[in-house]
């Protein structure tokens, strides 16, 4: 049975917010693993505890973070690793991939993800669950079987 981690309600609004205001890299990243295109069911923009995380499964209770120039000055790369610490001691696997990553290597970010996947998914989850598409390991992007390039190697 999943574990129900508690949230702050008044991020709420936020989230919403911040649903709407999706980066690039959360649009791109967004257009790969929804609709359970990796055979489970990811969410954007969720409040978990005190704080929002951009992507979030509840089977697996797995976050993705897509770190963004931001990520890399002042204190926030300490603030990360606070908020990543919290989060995995409530029991949320977390999964880091730089916003240039998401941009030009989708390939690379998908199988990763693909890859995480298959260590916390457990068995019956999987045979509950059947990916909607068989798993696309590395092949095309979203944006590729709609005829746009992949520019992975720029």
């Amino acid at each position: 049975m999943r574990k129900i981690i508690p949230y702050n309600s008044r991020l709420l609004p936020l989230a919403k917010k911040l649903r709407k205001d999706m980066t690039l890299s959360e649009v791109l990243l967004w257009n790969e693993i929804k609709n359970k295109q990796l055979g489970v069911r990811f969410s954007r923009q969720i409040p978990i505890d005190e704080f929002i995380v951009d992507f979030y499964c509840k089977n697996l209770q797995l976050a993705i973070e897509i770190d963004g120039e931001s990520h890399y000055y002042d204190d926030q790369p300490e603030k990360d690793s606070l908020r990543q610490k919290r989060l995995e001691s409530l029991g949320v696997p977390f999964v880091r991939f730089d916003d240039l990553d998401v941009k030009k290597n989708i390939n690379w970010v998908i199988t990763e993800l693909m890859h995480t996947i298959s260590e916390i998914e457990p068995t019956s989850a999987k045979e509950d669950n059947p990916p909607l598409a068989p798993p696309r390991r590395g092949i095309e992007s979203a944006s590729e079987r709609r005829g746009i390039p992949n520019h992975d190697d720029t």
